[in-house]
């Protein structure tokens, strides 16, 4: 499986801070915001990774992140020209993804709970048709929400009902087969031009092949689209790095763990970072492996 980070858009409710810099870029608490969802695909055993964002920051991700070896990745880069539509993403992608199956996750989701690594690892794998994550939420109708029977199969989607049938939010991470491609490509765009990725989730439901995962409460799912939901998700990792000492989306870390890199990998590039907190981290873990 390959995976997809859409890191697009101008990012409008967080002016001014992103008037000259890209959303993902922004820090949430010790790192930047895009680490957290390619945290995600890493723990889902993902190494082919695209990055999409606009004309303008996509030379930025680049001096961030390179072409991912220095993690065991493969990071290529694509334009997005204006903010198209989420299921867009698989029509700039088409070549990437080739004849393979792919996860598309947003570049403002944040995940994390007990257990991640395996779960996406465990509906990685065999995809057929389209896998959705469902979580909680006490207001549902800001979001596109999934409605499921007394076995917990999908039976309807909505987006942004006036309505809910549950409270069941849609995440922004999405597995596909290879078949969306061709369902992207079809999708007639909304009323604002966009593709919107529900309606590619719509052919899915109707072919019987989509299923959604509820996340559950041991789970957090956050967004960090606004002014304090950014904050919050700085400090929701703040306190957890602090109480556990750990820390979370450790890009190099994680790559670590996964065996993408060994200790002298990782520890070399705790060094890079010279006398940071950051660093010893790093250095420190890939000691004790020793």
């Amino acid at each position: 499986m390959k995976g997809i980070v859409l890191a697009g858009g101008s990012g409008t409710r967080l002016y001014p801070l992103t008037h000259a810099v890209s959303k993902h870029l922004l820090p949430v608490y010790n790192k930047p915001m895009i680490y957290y969802p390619l945290s995600v695909l890493m723990l889902g055993g993902i190494k082919e990774i695209l990055v999409i964002s606009t004309p303008s920051h996509v030379g930025l991700f680049r001096g961030l992140l390179g072409d991912g070896s220095q993690l065991g990745l493969s990071i290529e880069y694509a334009e997005q020209s204006r903010a198209n539509g989420i299921a867009e993403a698989f029509v700039i992608g088409e070549k990437f993804i080739g004849d393979d199956s792919v996860a598309l996750i947003l570049g403002d989701n944040i995940f994390h709970g007990p257990g991640l690594s395996g779960l996406l690892s465990d509906q990685c794998e065999n995809v057929d048709g389209c896998v959705l994550f469902g979580y909680a939420v006490k207001d549902p109708e800001r979001y596109g929400v999934g409605e499921t029977d007394g076995r917990g199969e999908l039976v309807s989607l909505e987006e942004k009902p006036v309505r809910p049938r549950s409270n069941l939010a849609i995440t922004g991470l999405y597995l596909y087969d290879n078949g969306v491609v061709d369902i992207a490509r079809e999708v007639r765009p909304s009323a604002r031009g966009e593709l919107e990725i529900t309606d590619v989730n719509r052919v899915y439901l109707r072919q019987g092949r989509a299923k959604m995962v509820d996340l559950g409460r041991g789970f957090a799912w956050l967004d960090t689209g606004t002014h304090d939901s950014l904050l919050q998700a700085g400090q929701y990792i703040q306190v957890l790095e602090e109480r556990q000492g750990v820390r979370i989306a450790c890009l190099e870390e994680i790559a670590f763990r996964m065996g993408f890199i060994d200790s002298a990998a990782c520890y070399e590039l705790g060094g890079r970072l010279g006398k940071t907190d950051y660093g010893a981290y790093l250095m420190a873990i890939a000691s004790a492996d020793h």
